[in-house]
């Protein structure tokens, strides 16, 4: 276990993995939640990258963005991830609960 400056437990948090366009406001408004939570995202631009775009596509069932992976969850898209935010679920989801 990582210590923190404080000298508590760091808590490992999941992987995150968002596909986004760099117009879209859903996947602006998710990236401000998950740095509000200090989470570190892998971002891939689906509108520079067309085969990124289908792999999301065949890997979500959907076209919308963003598609937002915790882990090896999807989780959705912006809506669902303020849901689980809403719910206080989010945090354990990050940390692999």
């Amino acid at each position: 276990t990582q210590r923190s400056e404080v000298g508590l437990p760091k808590i490992a948090m999941a992987a995150v993995r968002m596909y986004c366009t760099h117009v879209c406001g859903y996947c602006a408004a998710a990236a401000r939640l998950l740095e509000k939570k200090g989470v570190s995202v892998e971002t891939i631009y689906v509108d520079d990258r067309p085969e990124q775009r289908a792999a999301m596509i065949e890997t979500t069932g959907r076209s919308s963005v963003p598609q937002i992976f915790i882990g090896v969850r999807h989780v959705g898209g912006y809506r669902e991830l303020a849901a689980l935010e809403i719910n206080d679920q989010l945090d354990a989801l990050l940390q692999g609960a």
